[in-house]
């Protein structure tokens, strides 16, 4: 069928009478209508399931990458956990080297004598003001020695070599009348806090808490 002919018979369609259609404009009605039911379909109900289904294949993704997540962390639990006890024997170990309250006499009495045993004069010994950082105190000692030049560094290395922590800092060193050498500096001594102290330190830290 030519498409004049096509025309002819649109024109002389009667909308009434589908059944006497020309088969040429039944094939396209049908077509036409299953079409339309095609749309209709995905606008009134696919459309949504579509995007349900979009919505759990995002959802799928994520749940996969969750799980393979965990599942790394279960299989590495055991060394985690090592991990973990290593650090604390670690920090422990640290922590000890730090003296009590009760002991900071005695590390300021070995940090004298150092300096003695090496043949050194003091001329200042001086503890400062505590500053608390965290879980444990800060001392500094202002110091002033006068000896030779080998001495003050055998005295530097007894000092660190003491076996509580302490640090010398903000050293400077100049020459004496006597021939010899004049060491100032800062020693810092460091304590750990006790309960009563970390009680206090966490009351402190509350909102509200009593200034």
């Amino acid at each position: 069928m030519n498409f004049k002919q096509l025309v002819e018979d649109l024109k002389n369609v009667n909308p009434k009478d589908p059944g006497g259609w020309p088969w040429a404009i039944k094939g396209g009605a049908c077509v036409t209508l299953f079409l339309a039911m095609l749309v209709a379909g995905y606008v009134l109900d696919w459309q949504s399931q579509l995007e349900e289904l979009d919505l759990a294949e995002q959802t799928e993704v994520t749940l996969k990458a969750d799980y393979e997540s965990k599942k790394s962390i279960a299989i590495n639990l055991d060394s985690i956990k090592k991990k973990l006890i290593d650090t604390k024997e670690s920090f422990d170990g640290l922590l000890k080297q730090l003296p009590s309250k009760s002991e900071m006499d005695a590390l300021l009495t070995d940090i004298n004598q150092a300096g003695l045993g090496r043949g050194l004069l003091f001329e200042l010994f001086r503890p400062g003001a505590e500053t608390i950082t965290g879980v444990f105190a800060v001392q500094p000692i202002t110091i002033k020695v006068t000896g030779n030049y080998d001495d003050i560094g055998r005295f530097s290395s007894d000092v660190a070599q003491l076996p509580r922590i302490v640090s010398l800092t903000e050293m400077s060193i100049s020459p004496a009348t006597s021939g010899q050498l004049v060491l100032d500096a800062t020693a810092k001594t460091y304590r750990y806090l006790d309960e009563t102290e970390l009680a206090a330190q966490k009351k402190a830290a509350k909102p509200g808490a009593a200034k």
